[in-house]
């Protein structure tokens, strides 16, 4: 079933963006007076074709793009009466509008997308707050501790968990990142994280760890019991505290977690308060080998119950109008916009890991979770990747709109277009990036998925 929803979720996100995107483009287009022949959503041999308009509308196979074939007599010959329609012959400013047309039509969906979700969901903010913290990970060695709150990153303020996590990932091989925070006790201390070239930061870049701060505190207390395991044998219920194994205290949840994770099959005597009342039993970890089989571990079947007094500290919701939305939703486009040109300034400078692209089966995997969580998460995940294919057409890359608009600019400002030469080297260049790009996108992407 998961499969499915992944697929379906998938599928519908391709067809949006790159439909919109393409769409844009025809409009203008069209507006500009240029003749259009062909719309297709996918590349290859189209499987559907329909006439509409005067225009062939088509859906090819192969879900990596899309196109708008227009009138243009350098792809042959053009009917004498075709001519003022051709794309080739407009103004350089048509053509630029046309060319531009797509990728801010991603931008704009993306601000839609997002006031969409904040007007009906809600605007769910999580505080930068720590409330768990991993060790060992990258935050334990530079110090991080549960309870700070995160004030900036690089001097850079931020408000939101996400938004402090995402630039401190974004910076992790631009060298140390210095963290400025609140500690438990109200005191502002700094946080340096200094990970360069680290086998930490490069799982981080391929999704294998996170840096390993969480914004949830979990309690000490049983959240969950997975029916027919160690925990529910031994008749351990939601609600139940640990507090010793084997005569050893266990007032932390990550202590006696730790006992059982190194006593596969090995029966352990445990303790625990039920309603104020200690009670003992006999817990057996089940044995559970690790993906690449490096290390049998014990588990119990259980998960702590989350701290509900921290949750209400740190999440915060709360519903704008329609205008604050809108406001919102472009502020966060720009937000994105700006990490997105920020993340390939470093890649061109060395200062950013190239294990971050992403591919098609990593957007598909994300749509999968993304819709198992809800509408919401969803609608915000499709506004993201609408920001991204906006962005990365207007880089300035032969192929892309980006380098077309570079091109078509040079012609305004020059009187004359570029010579074909110059074109066309342009475009061998921007042909092997792409395909370089693609390559290595499929190559993470096939990397995490056998990670």
């Amino acid at each position: 079933m998961f499969y499915l929803q992944t697929l379906i979720a998938f599928v519908f996100a391709i067809v949006l963006l790159v439909g919109l995107h393409e769409l844009g483009h025809l409009i203008v287009a069209r507006l500009c007076g240029i003749k259009v022949i062909r719309f297709s959503i996918g590349i290859g041999k189209p499987f559907y074709t329909k006439i509409w308009r005067n225009i062939e509308w088509s859906i090819a196979p192969i879900p990596l793009g899309g196109y708008v074939k227009m009138v243009d007599t350098r792809e042959g010959k053009v009917a004498d009466e075709d001519l003022p329609y051709a794309f080739d012959k407009q103004h350089p400013l048509k053509r630029i509008a046309v060319v531009a047309a797509g990728p801010l039509t991603n931008l704009a969906l993306a601000i839609i997308l997002y006031a969409f979700s904040f007007g009906i969901g809600g605007v769910k903010e999580t505080r930068p707050y720590i409330g768990t913290l991993d060790s060992p990970s990258i935050a334990a060695k530079a110090g991080f501790r549960e309870g700070d709150k995160i004030i900036s990153v690089n001097g850079k303020a931020v408000n939101t968990f996400n938004d402090a996590y995402i630039n401190m990932v974004m910076n992790l091989e631009a060298g140390k990142v210095l963290v400025q925070v609140e500690n438990p006790q109200g005191q502002p201390e700094t946080r340096t994280i200094d990970a360069v070239g680290t086998p930490e930061a490069q799982a981080v870049a391929t999704r294998q760890a996170s840096i390993g701060i969480s914004p949830v505190k979990l309690s000490e207390y049983i959240g969950e019991v997975v029916p027919n395991k160690a925990a529910a044998k031994a008749g351990l219920q939601k609600g139940d505290r640990i507090i010793r194994i084997d005569g050893m205290d266990t007032p932390k949840w990550e202590q006696w977690a730790k006992i059982v994770r190194e006593n596969a099959g090995r029966n352990l005597k445990v303790v625990y308060v039920r309603n104020g009342t200690e009670h003992e039993t006999i817990l057996m970890p089940d044995a559970h080998e690790l993906p690449d089989r490096s290390q049998i571990i014990g588990r119990a079947g259980i998960a702590p119950a989350i701290d509900e007094a921290w949750q209400k500290k740190v999440h915060h919701v709360y519903y704008p109008n329609l205008a604050q939305s809108m406001q919102l939703g472009w502020q966060k486009m720009v937000d994105y916009t700006n990490i997105t040109l920020s993340f390939f300034g470093k890649l061109i400078t060395g200062n950013a890991s190239f294990a971050h692209i992403s591919g098609p089966i990593t957007i598909a995997e994300v749509a999968g979770h993304t819709i198992q969580i809800g509408w919401q998460s969803y609608v915000e995940f499709l506004a993201l990747v609408s920001i991204s294919l906006g962005v990365m057409n207007l880089l300035p890359i032969p192929v892309l709109d980006g380098g077309h608009l570079v091109y078509y600019t040079a012609e305004l400002i020059r009187g004359k277009p570029l010579s074909k030469t110059i074109q066309d080297i342009g475009l061998r260049i921007g042909v092997a990036a792409l395909l370089t790009m693609m390559i290595l996108a499929f190559f993470n992407d096939i990397t995490r998925l056998l990670g």
